[in-house]
């Protein structure tokens, strides 16, 4: 399939065109024009699209179908606009269809590959006929690549090293398997090295993105090239891509690909500060530099008239010779906080040990592992105030939902187990279905003898936005919904999310005091971060809930507080912050008095 239907799936409607998508043609239009030697303003023109459709809240494919509401989102003008009208409208830009076709077939998966840079590809291209991965793999192979100018031997068994790395995993993988995977190397390397002093998770995962291409660790030490040779040493690693004296990358067991790189002390906070990226974060942050005179890389920063560097052992520090407050890594996206933190408007990000009680859990009598006896000790154990027990209504036969003569007896044990628990409230709860007309599975009156109800969608994904927003919006309305769980139903990497009029769930969630679940499964993490910003900015107030069918699910919550923290979400915006009491009087305020309840807890803090 050629490389444009690639990004949009071939659709003249935009149906499948998400953002993601969107940013990934603007993308690549930059790279050409850098091929093509234009100007670098117009480089950047398109460079900065990119990013802000890639995390632009609420659907690019929505709002472009008028021009002028894409001409108020900052960084988009006039000629961005047509096109990307154009591009959403009609599946296709004219544009960016004569601009590939000056280059060969495939040129843009070549620059994909770690190592390949834009003229060696076009070089692959124009001298070996190369117009594909697989092409380029064999050129490897028969060693027509290697005698490439500027490339040879080594170059090319380390770019084959990156493919096979490639072919054995996907392009990114979820948050959920990186990070235990970073955790188990910092472990390993800790006790592989003694003379290591401090291991840190970097890029895209200390950010708390949901995906990451490959993990960052990096390392502090006052022998470097010991560190880098124990790493490549460890049992779990199955292949080495690289080593030399401060760093090395390998492939871990699974797949995943792990870079280490060691620095001294003095150094460590600005290359934290570098490795940690975004990368429009840093390119701003350096153009800041610029404007006093400085140049900041990864070793601190220089003054430009003396040329004398200045270390920093903390990140804190550079924002500081920068005249900026530390900005926390989940925010560093280049979406405002660089403006925030100058004014002094930077948010006060939720924490996870502000995190009181969990109002999304499981247990056997639906789907859940393990007795609700079992799960509610276990959440005890973790210091929770308070745990609500929210198994599934019947609508879910398949999770062994609860008719509603199970839902009185399910009632019945949560007061026996909170009785038997002691010390943490136990709430009576459900995960009701919204069904396909917007209905629950349990009447009102069964739905008034609970104390929590998480309405969700499990069903119907595929339908049309405008009955889609209706459903959940029908749901939100109902006077005994507590929150909306998962709201757009996706798997991070397997299920994309349901298409809906986020913006008019988002208001009527507000007007009605409906929380949004911030789900924490690492398989979910939904609300993502953008729809996490576009409801708090809407009034939106959320609950941060692990789903958990297992007593080890419990500790997700760190899932959910990251992306609540992406989100630019703060404490008084999460209710299950609330101390028990506090809680239990949001529960007791009527539904339609909620919103103006929550109000005042933003007020008064």
């Amino acid at each position: 399939m050629p490389e444009f239907e690639q990004h949009i799936s071939g659709s003249p409607t935009g149906r499948s065109l998400d953002n993601q998508g969107v940013a990934r043609v603007f993308a690549d239009i930059a790279t050409l024009l850098k091929l093509k030697g234009e100007s670098v303003f117009k480089i950047r023109a398109y460079t900065r699209a990119a990013e802000v459709f890639e995390h632009l809240p609420g659907q690019v494919a929505l709002l472009a179908q008028d021009e002028d509401q894409l001409k108020e989102i900052p960084g988009i003008g006039d000629a961005i606009a047509s096109k990307t009208h154009e591009l959403v409208t009609t599946g296709k830009m004219e544009y960016f269809e004569k601009l590939r076709g000056e280059f060969a077939p495939g040129l843009l998966d070549l620059m994909t590959v770690p190592e390949v840079g834009p003229k060696t590809a076009l070089r692959a291209s124009e001298d070996l006929g190369v117009e594909s991965i697989e092409d380029l793999e064999a050129a490897i192979r028969d060693g027509s690549f290697a005698t490439l100018p500027r490339v040879g031997v080594k170059k090319a068994q380390s770019i084959l090293n990156h493919l096979e790395a490639r072919f054995s995993q996907a392009d990114r993988m979820p948050i959920g398997k990186a990070l235990p995977i970073a955790e188990q190397v910092i472990s390993a390397l800790y006790q592989a090295a003694a003379e290591v002093r401090r291991l840190t998770i970097a890029g895209s995962v200390r950010r708390w993105r949901d995906t990451a291409g490959d993990i960052d660790i990096l390392g502090v030490a006052d022998d470097p090239e010991s560190v880098t040779a124990a790493f490549t040493a460890l049992p779990m690693v199955v292949d080495i891509l690289g080593q030399g004296g401060t760093k090395a990358s390998v492939i871990v067991t699974g797949g995943a690909q792990v870079d280490l790189r060691v620095s001294d002390e003095r150094h460590f906070g600005a290359l934290l500060l570098y490795f940690s990226g975004s990368k429009q974060h840093g390119i701003s942050l350096r153009a800041r530099a610029q404007k006093i005179g400085l140049s900041l890389n990864e070793y601190g920063l220089t003054d430009k008239g003396s040329g004398e560097l200045t270390s920093y052992d903390t990140e804190a520090g550079v924002y500081r010779a920068l005249n900026l407050p530390y900005i926390p890594p989940e925010i560093r996206e280049d979406l405002g906080e660089i403006v925030a933190a100058e004014s002094g408007n930077l948010p006060d990000l939720v924490e996870l040990s502000q995190i009181c009680g969990d109002l999304h859990v499981h247990s056997d009598w639906s789907d859940g592992r393990v007795p609700m006896e079992q799960m509610v000790r276990e959440a005890a154990l973790r210091g929770l105030e308070y745990v609500a027990m929210t198994d599934h209504s019947s609508g879910r036969g398949i999770a062994n939902g609860l008719s509603v003569e199970r839902l009185a007896a399910h009632n019945e044990e949560v007061l026996e187990v909170e009785q038997a628990a002691g010390g943490i409230r136990v709430f009576k709860g459900t995960e009701v279905d919204i069904r396909a007309d917007g209905t629950l599975d349990y009447t009102d009156e069964v739905l008034a003898e609970l104390d929590i109800v998480i309405a969700s969608v499990h069903s119907g994904m595929s339908q049309e936005s405008d009955v889609m927003t209706a459903r959940i919006i029908k749901a939100i309305e109902n006077p005994h919904v507590t929150a909306i769980g998962h709201l757009t139903t996706r798997f991070v990497l397997d299920r994309p999310p349901v298409e809906a009029d986020f913006d008019a769930i988002f208001r009527a969630a507000a007007s009605n005091g409906t929380l949004m679940e911030i789900n924490a499964s690492p398989k979910r993490m939904d609300l993502k971060d953008s729809h996490i910003r576009q409801a708090r900015e809407l009034g939106v107030r959320f609950l941060i809930n692990t789903d958990a069918h297992n007593p080890d699910n419990l500790d997700q919550l760190r899932y959910g507080v990251g992306s609540a923290r992406r989100g630019w979400a703060e404490r008084k915006e999460v209710l299950n912050t609330l101390p028990v009491a506090e809680f239990e009087r949001f529960l007791d305020t009527p539904k339609p008095e909620r919103a103006s309840f929550i109000t005042e807890q933003v007020v008064t803090g």
